[in-house]
């Protein structure tokens, strides 16, 4: 029997190793000599690609990114990755992304990138698909959306949520101080499960309410997968994170156990309005003057031929549902969070909103019935409006997104994009662009939104991608809207709001605290102190 001489094999492996380093420093040559080399690729190095630049600026990602796409001619970039496993391109370009978002459409999908992080938790839901399922769901929810039932449903709820949950909550911690983003975020939760639902998880309860509710449980595993779901997106390695789930293991166990049960919670919800139905014997009016879940029932039930049986009807329900949860319990509150901590340091915008709200007679009439506002009402705040959309602009809720390429295509700007690439596009990064808003583009000035007569001007959608662009520009953008502006309204009326370290100076918008997150949330909290206003 022969024995193995390992000695002999060491300048093979250092051979086949040169070898290996060779086509791969040949392949990374090629690659840079192609047609996109034109567009730069900054902080980028052999083999390791961009991972050097973040993590170095993990804790203020995008402000690297800003600083990079503001340096570039075009506000382009390529994006090398770890051992170039994926190649892509990121922009700040308003042109790059109406070709990309709006007239080459077909071209740029969610793809298998964005699929595989979230298809366990959003499965074949609208913000996680393409093709046939994402147009179902689509021209349903659009249909929905632009009804004005849902429209009064919505203001109705959420005016329902200020008045006996917000308000008594805030009130029962006036003059202590608070962490405002979780306030808010507890309040969107409640909010948004009652929009899509028809439940109200009782989030901002007390603890002793809370705990107790049967919902506690779905929104901890909820808050849980999110969570998860973005340390899967944001991981340098994706392979690592593939194969704690292969092996069910550590975090990726943990999550599979949560989304047991909020698919069993969802599941159940499902059923008992399926008994609500048979009890309404299929009257139109009493189902979709509802929730969210009820009216998407209704409509799929008019639609039998795209499901096969109940279940599939039952899966399809699940999933849009919990899409619009994901889309809406956080992504107001975070909006909230940063607009507060700016007009805490903006006194002069603040006093105008203020006086908007006194100069509207509802409200100081309804002094004594919780300060709600109308759906139509709403509509008259024009600088509130404004002074939101401007709050926006600087700190989108969602900062980044992303799409992929499914044939090689040239952008309106000369950048290459080969197939299977990911474009991505930094709404944090345009709202602070010179080339898009201007010498003042970092100050927050709400009347940039406003016309000589004080009425608000919305901009192109290209320009303000904080709703998304072209075909799949966000559907609850004006139940956005409705939500803060009602909650914006009825506090600024009743609060004073004081952050606790002051709110937004210039020196601190330079460098402002986000986490690093699905969502730009606010690092630490908002401690804010609350004083009830003299009236």
């Amino acid at each position: 029997m022969l024995e193995l001489n390992t000695s002999s094999l060491i300048p093979f492996f250092i051979t086949l190793s040169l070898c290996c380093l060779s086509i791969f420093i040949i392949f990374h040559f090629l690659s840079n000599s192609h047609p996109h080399s034109k567009t730069p690729c900054p902080q980028s190095y052999p083999i390791i690609g961009n991972l050097p630049g973040f993590l170095r600026n993990r804790h203020r990602f995008h402000d690297w990114v800003t600083e990079m796409l503001s340096q570039t001619p075009s506000s382009t970039l390529r994006v090398r990755s770890f051992l170039d496993l994926s190649h892509g391109i990121g922009t700040a370009n308003p042109t790059n992304l109406e070709h990309f978002l709006h007239l080459n459409f077909p071209n740029y999908i969610k793809g298998s990138r964005f699929y595989s992080v979230l298809n366990e938790l959003l499965g074949d839901g609208i913000f996680n698909v393409d093709g046939h399922l994402w147009t179902l769901q689509r021209k349903i929810a659009s249909h929905e959306f632009n009804t004005r039932s849902l429209k009064h449903f919505i203001s109705f709820t959420v005016n329902s949520e200020i008045s006996n949950s917000l308000i008594p909550y805030l009130s029962s911690n006036e003059d202590k101080v608070i962490d405002l983003q979780d306030a808010l975020q507890r309040f969107g939760f409640d909010n948004i499960c009652h929009v899509a639902f028809g439940v109200n998880p009782t989030c901002l309860a007390s603890d002793n309410v809370y705990q107790n509710s049967p919902s506690s449980n779905f929104v901890k595993a909820f808050n849980f997968a999110v969570e998860i779901s973005f340390l899967r997106m944001s991981s340098p390695l994706p392979i690592i994170w593939k194969i704690k789930r292969f092996l069910n293991m550590g975090s990726e166990k943990r999550y599979k156990e949560a989304l047991k049960v909020i698919n069993r919670y969802a599941m159940e919800i499902i059923r008992s309005k399926e008994e609500e139905q048979q009890q309404q014997e299929g009257s139109e009016e009493s189902l979709r003057n509802q929730d969210l879940l009820s009216r998407f029932m209704y409509s799929s039930s008019l639609n039998t031929q795209d499901f096969k049986d109940k279940e599939q009807n039952r899966k399809f329900l699940r999933d849009i549902v919990i899409s619009f949860i994901l889309a809406g319990s956080e992504s107001t509150s975070t909006a909230l969070t940063w607009f507060f901590w700016l007009i805490s340091g903006h006194p002069r915008c603040e006093q105008r909103i203020y006086e908007e709200l006194l100069s509207n007679s509802s409200m100081v009439q309804g002094k004594q019935c919780g300060n709600i506002l109308s759906y139509d009402e709403l509509k008259k705040l024009h600088y509130l409006h404004a002074a939101i959309t401007e709050s926006m602009r600087l700190f989108p809720p969602v900062p980044m997104e992303s799409r992929l390429a499914v044939d090689e295509d040239v952008l309106p700007d000369g950048t290459y994009v080969g197939k299977g690439w990911f474009c991505d596009y930094s709404a944090y990064a345009m709202g602070r662009m010179e080339k898009i808003w201007g010498e003042d583009c970092r100050e927050f000035r709400p009347e940039r939104w406003l016309n000589d007569d004080g009425d608000f001007q919305p901009s192109d959608q290209f320009r303000f991608p904080v709703f998304h662009c072209g075909p799949r520009i966000c559907l609850g953008k004006e139940m956005a809207y409705v939500q803060m502006k009602s909650v914006v309204a009825a506090l600024m009326f009743e609060f004073e709001i004081m952050a606790v370290d002051g709110g937004a100076s210039p020196e601190k918008m330079m460098n402002p605290p986000y986490m690093l997150s699905l969502l730009l949330k606010m690092r630490g909290g908002l401690p804010v102190r609350l004083r009830r206003r003299q009236k």
